[in-house]
């Protein structure tokens, strides 16, 4: 756990809150949920269905108890943002490998795979070894140490 991290009451009511889950939207789920199931060791849960609404949406779980919804809607627009430029919100998603080797392997086995790298891997200003690429969403994912 890091340094400044502790158990601390919120607003009184609970000893210690986790993010359950990110959500993220797709036009095709099947290709980011193949993405995350090969390289990040994901297991995908059963498939939701909103036949009314045309919602769909996967689970994906990983060991460290994480949660990734990977959604679908017709009615939802492509981005409009620029995936290279830094923007306000949601940034990137990161993942931690265990250590420096497991990142570089990871890393070279998406370069191989032809998926963006946009920096590292390398030691940060803050004493992190990452490599940052694009999923095949153009969402930013670091991987760490």
């Amino acid at each position: 756990m890091l340094p400044f991290l502790s158990k601390t009451k919120t607003m009184g009511v609970c000893e210690y809150v986790t993010i359950h889950h990110v959500a993220v939207w797709t036009s095709d789920p099947e290709r980011l949920r193949d993405f995350y199931t090969t390289y990040f060791g994901a297991r995908c849960g059963e498939p939701y269905r909103n036949k009314k609404t045309g919602f769909f949406s996967y689970f994906l779980s990983f060991d460290s108890g994480a949660l990734l919804e990977i959604m679908h809607s017709s009615e939802i627009p492509p981005s409009a943002d620029d995936p290279e430029k830094q923007r306000l919100g949601l940034i990137h998603l990161a993942f931690s490998a265990g250590s420096k080797a497991a990142v570089d392997a990871l890393t070279q086995r998406l370069v191989s795979d032809e998926y963006t790298l946009l920096s590292g891997p390398r030691w940060t200003g803050d004493g992190y070894y990452e490599s940052c690429l694009y999923d095949p969403d153009s969402n930013r994912i670091e991987i760490t140490v």
